[in-house]
């Protein structure tokens, strides 16, 4: 079989072949919306501040675990001094799926934890 020559493809398609045409990388790159595939980079925060003050159990849960497993290194979860949050989310601390990403959990005062994560390798 030949192999085709720039001034074969020329004749074939009508018009002068450059296969260096920019303005036809251009379009084919925005008709596939190139720009759009590449992700941009998320910066991740080094410290979060979380205040669980009027949310209920299934909220702070949510929440915790959403930086947990953010990349953050360090938060400071402030849970109030009274109340069930702060019962539960020492619990969580020791005893439940939230536990492998924490590396310590110290408490600040009577109602606020400065917490660091665990480097998450994806």
């Amino acid at each position: 079989m030949r192999k085709l020559s720039d001034q074969d493809i020329a004749n074939m398609i009508g018009a002068p072949f450059a296969p260096d045409d920019n303005v036809t990388r251009k379009t084919v790159r925005a008709e596939l919306k190139l720009s759009r595939r590449i992700p941009k980079p998320v910066q991740i925060p080094s410290h979060i501040t979380l205040d669980l003050h009027m949310h209920t159990i299934e909220q702070a849960w949510g929440e915790i675990m959403e930086i947990a497993k953010s990349g953050a290194k360090s938060a400071t979860i402030i849970t109030g001094a009274s109340g069930i949050l702060k019962i539960k989310f020492q619990n969580w601390v020791r005893d439940s799926v939230l536990s492998p990403y924490i590396v310590s959990c110290v408490p600040l005062n009577n109602g606020s934890f400065s917490v660091k994560f665990r480097k998450i390798i994806s």
